[in-house]
């Protein structure tokens, strides 16, 4: 986790880190907004699991999420599936690259965070006396 200026938290994790809803938890318990993931799903996991891992732990945690992937080189010994994307925090997918190498740039708008979490404030509503994660 690191903090921009202007108090913006932003948590990160890994490729692998996506599938496990923990870590993304314990990060938006500390304040980030926004969930980082670079990752190289390949041509099996990618189709099936990319965005819908992406999805889920966006609406998890009501956050946006970043997910940043290789572009494909089918003449690489590991062929990444692509399809680097930013997911806001109701589950919808507002960008999205193909399988090719580019650049993609969209603004997030922090108060959609916010304004999520009033609609649905499973944050505040959780039963933590039962669903215990402790931070290392």
């Amino acid at each position: 986790m690191f903090e921009m200026s202007g108090g913006l938290k932003i948590g990160l994790g890994i490729c692998y880190d996506i599938r496990f809803p923990e870590l993304s938890l314990l990060l938006a318990r500390k304040g980030c907004k926004l969930l980082v993931f670079p990752g190289a799903f390949n041509m099996t996991t990618g189709p099936a699991h990319w965005e819908l891992l992406q999805r889920g732990r966006a609406l998890d945690n009501q956050s946006y999420i970043a997910a940043c992937s290789p572009a494909r080189d089918t003449k690489a010994t590991y062929t990444a599936w692509g399809h680097s994307s930013v997911v806001d925090p109701w589950g919808d997918v507002i960008i999205k690259a193909e399988e090719s190498e580019t650049i993609i740039c969209t603004d997030i708008d922090l108060d959609r965070v916010d304004s999520v979490r009033q609609q649905i404030p499973v944050q505040t509503q959780k039963r933590n006396d039962i669903y215990q994660l402790k931070d290392c």
